[in-house]
């Protein structure tokens, strides 16, 4: 098993290699404005420091998001891409959830990423492997609860929010964590026909997770001119 992995969906651009049992190698550069130039170089990166070639690779995951249109769709249609060239198959993870295995907890707690508009994309989370509820996208102030919350999008209202509320954990979806949570699902029985059909916990179909309207509209129809 080698399973290349990456998001796009927040200002991290992420990449990371997983044998199956451990992380080869990962690269992460926060830049919220260039991840179409980013990703590609990074998943090279990857790739020579664990010494293998995109020949080798198995399967690729992506973070299906959600998170703001363009630099999502970068992620996801390299996957989609790279899986048709490789003749392999490609699923989508969450963000969110990579977020939270990220984060180690084993108590409950929420996630949040920044939506832009003074929003934030969260998750409520038993622990760090289970996902209670979400993706839904509110004000930081609607946030339920008393819970810790990891995520970018907590630190960027922590006077919402509450800086007590803060965990310490990363704010940004690392490429390995979301390598791992996914390579632990592969192998089981019937696995293509189930994330086909949408009833996997973690693995889905490589699309995004779309929580809004886009800002772009169809014009309407021009107002008639009289005289």
């Amino acid at each position: 098993m080698l399973v290349l992995a990456f998001d796009t969906a927040t200002p991290a651009v992420t990449a990371a290699l997983h044998d199956g049992t451990r992380v080869l190698s990962e690269s992460t550069t926060v830049d919220a404005r260039r991840h179409g130039e980013l990703l590609v170089p990074a998943i090279e990166r990857v790739m020579a420091e664990a010494g293998a070639s995109l020949a080798d690779v198995t399967t690729i995951v992506a973070g299906s998001g959600p998170g703001p249109y363009t630099g999502l769709r970068v992620g996801l249609v390299t996957a989609q891409a790279l899986a048709t060239a490789l003749g392999v198959p490609a699923y989508g993870v969450c963000t969110l959830d990579a977020l939270a295995y990220g984060s180690g907890l084993s108590e409950p707690f929420l996630v949040a990423t920044d939506a832009r508009r003074r929003e934030v994309f969260w998750g409520h989370y038993a622990d760090a492997r289970t996902r209670l509820s979400g993706p839904a996208v509110d004000k930081p102030q609607d946030l339920p609860g008393d819970l810790p919350v990891v995520g970018a999008g907590a630190r960027m209202y922590a006077e919402v929010v509450g800086a007590s509320r803060l965990a310490d954990a990363p704010e940004y979806p690392g490429a390995g964590a979301l390598a791992a949570l996914a390579a632990a699902q592969l192998g089981q029985p019937d696995l293509a026909e189930v994330v086909a059909a949408g009833t996997h916990p973690v693995l889905s179909p490589p699309r995004p997770i779309y929580l809004r309207r886009p800002d772009a509209q169809v014009p309407s129809a021009p107002k008639k001119v009289t005289r």
